[in-house]
């Protein structure tokens, strides 16, 4: 299980993740945010086989705006804080 985390403070619309893992998107305000079921997020934990891909679009960002870290199994996944559509 993996968490992944937008600093939307740091974030510049680089969007150099957006081609390393499909869960990032652009929201209305021209920052990146993680899509998770049809919403736009700044943070979400997951569970599934895509940390990887997460934190290749970590290591994208020019800007360190992106924080990808495992997180314990019995923790239910959550999305937390909506970005701009």
């Amino acid at each position: 299980m993996h968490r992944i985390t937008i600093d939307r403070e740091a974030c510049d619309g680089v969007f150099a993740c957006l081609v390393r893992d499909d869960r990032f998107t652009e929201s209305s305000d021209g920052l990146a945010a993680i899509e998770v079921d049809d919403d736009h997020a700044i943070a979400a934990t997951f569970d599934d086989d895509c940390q990887a891909d997460a934190e290749q679009a970590a290591a994208a960002c020019p800007l360190d705006a992106i924080s990808v870290e495992t997180v314990d199994t019995h923790e239910p996944p959550q999305v937390l804080g909506e970005a701009q559509r």
